[in-house]
């Protein structure tokens, strides 16, 4: 195969794999742009489960699983939070206790970590308990990474 055959071999499978990655971010887009007006007040979850293992978050109301996502976690997603900069989710009953209209980040809601007993904990350690712990989609503007994003573990925990 001569040099520019190649090279426009190589050009087409990029421009392939950019289409690809754009209809995949934008079908996520307009999924996000309908919600609000497909949930109704009734239907909205009462339970986020986080499953570590399968990476998984699941948005259930009264004991029914009303969906289930692919997540990624942080850099070191095995046990429980224990101190500022683990990299870990923190294991346990929270509460979602606001939300951040001015995150970077797609819905960014903010978990009630740390609770009085891991600020105990950390404090027994000499550590700080860490905080602002936020269940959040990708940065604003990166919704075109679609499901590659799910490749890795990329958040802070």
């Amino acid at each position: 195969m001569s040099l520019s055959v190649r090279n426009y071999v190589l050009a087409a499978a990029m421009l392939l794999l950019s289409a690809g990655a754009f209809f995949v971010g934008w079908d996520f887009l307009q999924l996000n742009r309908r919600l609000p007006e497909l949930v109704a007040a009734e239907e909205r979850a009462d339970l986020i489960t986080v499953d570590k293992s399968a990476r998984t978050l699941t948005l259930s109301r009264g004991g029914t699983a009303l969906a289930t996502y692919p997540v990624s976690l942080g850099s070191t997603p095995a046990g429980h939070k224990t101190r500022e900069g683990d990299g870990r989710t923190p294991q346990g009953r929270y509460v979602i206790d606001s939300k951040n209209g001015r995150s970077r980040f797609h819905l960014a809601l903010h978990v009630s970590y740390p609770n009085t007993e891991d600020s105990e904990s950390a404090r027994q350690q000499g550590v700080a308990p860490g905080g602002d712990i936020m269940i959040h989609g990708l940065r604003n503007g990166m919704s075109w990474l679609g499901k590659l994003h799910l490749l890795r573990d990329w958040t802070d925990g």
